[in-house]
């Protein structure tokens, strides 16, 4: 397994129903001048076609990392972390749960469900920006993540 160093470029799969959140976090990319692929999808189908490469998603990388809503059409996130987390292949993949609850039960089912983060998105248009940014930092520059 090769190790990551920060000039390497990592695949994040964002999975995201709301066009504002995505806008935004790809914003933050921009802002920061993240340096890594982003990539979307809208509900919990999708983004489970693009980490098994089914269907439109073939040719799909596999990510690095994966930012995770839980109110999601089709399947909720969830259960998307649920599956993830059941494949050998996939279950290494890194996901922080991105999303609007701070419902106490939501916290506890993503961590039940091996989620690697927990994260309330901020309302406000600049911390969100921070947010992103800090998850990436961790996540990409700081942690040694599978290859």
């Amino acid at each position: 397994m090769a190790e990551l160093t920060p000039l390497d470029v990592v695949d994040v799969l964002l999975v995201e129903d709301d066009d504002g959140d995505i806008l935004m976090t790809r914003e933050a990319f921009e802002y920061h001048k993240i340096r890594n692929r982003l990539h979307v999808v809208n509900d919990g189908e999708q983004a489970l076609q693009f980490l098994r490469r089914e269907g439109d998603y073939g040719d799909a990388p596999r990510p690095g990392l994966i930012l995770l809503d839980l109110n999601l059409p089709r399947r909720d996130g969830r259960e998307v972390l649920a599956e993830l987390k059941e494949d050998p292949e996939l279950r290494l993949i890194p996901v922080v749960v991105l999303t609007t609850s701070e419902a106490e039960e939501d916290i506890v089912r993503s961590y039940s469900l091996h989620a690697n983060a927990y994260v309330s998105k901020p309302v406000d248009f600049d911390r969100f920006i921070e947010v992103v940014r800090h998850i990436d930092d961790f996540f990409v520059t700081v942690v040694k993540l599978p290859h």
